[in-house]
């Protein structure tokens, strides 16, 4: 036999036509309504849940690519920024070895969490999608092989319908021969018009049995198949998008901490260049000052509060020696005649002073005014927030031991004024203020 291709016959080729030609005149007739169709409403219900489902699986692996690209692209720029911050970042400056071990360790960080997207979420889902080309052929076949099922039984049905009239002709035919051929040979004739009669109709009687057969099979696996495939996808769906949350929630607590080491490594380089600066005024500043610019530094160098207490921002001024607990005379109060005084009592006359004349406008406790001349952001609960203006009304402690040096209590005087209420009261670094 001829070959038309490698593999394909001739034969093989006119048999495929054949069938091309028999399916699209099946389907002309079922759409005309000359011929019935099969039809299983439960089948196409769980033709259209695979379509769906397909479809959504298919658009999520879309979307989880372009989710692993963005993750590529903010690795690669992350990266970037770090060897910039690498390259800039002097040998001398604080920090040197820990940047660049938080740098590694930022680049390896981004690579694992790629990584383990690529294996888990993403391999998962190309796996799931892998089965439903395969399936879609087999539904595609099965409804193939559903019209050549009903070409078959159309045929062998419209067979048993001209069977009767077939077998009246052949006796009407047989009558015609009686009178004009001899006796011995009517039978013959009879016998083989009934014997291609009976030829045909068994030849369609086989060929409906096999369509019937293959369209069977194809269609009692996929009615197996389908609804399991399509219960599948919650699990699915729930193993993609946990281990997408499980690798995110690692990664980001991860790079969180390595962003606060780097904050930290930042704000220490800072406060030694402010350091730094302090230190090379003093050198600048004649011998009369070295004291009182060495007790500044030291100042500047640790917290005007407890050891409790964090270190106020490299870019405040450093506290002045003000006497915190004891308010000392100004130049106004210089007349005062004993220069040997003790300032606790100047404190308490004043205190009287202004208690006994004022009783009805200031609060209890009241020492005297002062006026913020820096901001100060409150780090603790009972301290007090100060704006550059702030005029604040400072108060005696109710127990002396709990002052800190360089700390004062008060209370906002517009608070005071708008809501006689001292339940907002604060402690304050000293040297933020100055008394008016």
């Amino acid at each position: 036999m001829a070959e038309m291709g490698k593999g394909v016959t001739a034969g093989k080729l006119a048999s495929n036509v054949q069938k091309r030609l028999t399916r699209a005149q099946e389907k002309v007739l079922q759409k005309l309504g000359k011929a019935d169709e099969t039809r299983d409403a439960a089948f196409e219900e769980m033709v259209a849940n695979f379509n769906k489902q397909m479809t959504e699986g298919t658009k999520l692996q879309k979307d989880m690519k372009a989710y692993l690209v963005a993750v590529k692209t903010m690795h690669d720029a992350s990266r970037r920024l770090q060897d910039c911050l690498a390259e800039m970042y002097e040998p001398d400056w604080f920090g040197k070895e820990e940047m660049d071990t938080l740098i590694e360790d930022t680049d390896t960080l981004w690579l694992d969490y790629h990584q383990n997207i690529m294996d888990k979420s993403m391999t998962t889902l190309d796996s799931y999608l892998t089965q439903f080309p395969d399936i879609k052929a087999r539904i595609a076949k099965r409804d193939r092989k559903m019209v050549d099922f009903d070409s078959a039984r159309h045929h062998f049905s419209s067979l048993q319908k001209g069977k009767k009239k077939d077998e009246a002709k052949i006796a009407k035919q047989a009558a015609l021969l009686e009178m004009a051929a001899p006796s011995w040979a009517q039978g013959l004739i009879s016998a083989h018009q009934v014997a291609q009669t009976n030829l045909s109709f068994n030849q369609a009687e086989e060929e409906l049995g096999r369509a019937q057969k293959i369209f069977e099979e194809l269609n009692v696996e996929l009615q197996d198949e389908l609804p399991a495939l399509f219960d599948n996808r919650v699990g699915i769906y729930v193993n993609a998008f946990q281990s997408l949350a499980g690798h995110q929630e690692k990664f980001h607590g991860e790079m969180s901490k390595l962003s606060q080491n780097l904050n930290d490594i930042m704000t220490k380089l800072e406060e030694q260049r402010e350091l730094k600066k302090a230190g090379t005024a003093e050198t600048k500043t004649g011998e009369g000052a070295k004291s009182e610019e060495t007790n500044h530094s030291e100042s500047a160098s640790s917290p005007p509060k407890a050891v409790q207490r964090p270190d106020p921002p490299p870019s405040r001024p450093p506290p002045r020696l003000t006497p915190s607990q004891h308010v000392g005379p100004t130049e106004n109060e210089a007349s005062v005649p004993d220069a040997h005084t003790d300032s606790s009592s100047t404190t308490t006359t004043e205190q009287s002073a202004v208690t006994n004349g004022s009783d009805d406008k200031l609060p209890p406790g009241f020492l005297y005014k002062v006026k913020a001349i820096h901001e100060y952001a409150a780090t603790d609960a009972d301290e007090l927030e100060l704006k550059i203006g702030d005029v604040v009304l400072v108060l005696a402690f109710d127990n002396p031991d709990e002052q800190d040096d360089g700390w004062l209590l008060g209370v906002q005087e517009s608070h005071w004024l708008q809501n006689k209420d001292i339940s907002v009261k604060g402690v304050f670094p000293e040297n933020f203020t100055q008394k008016v």
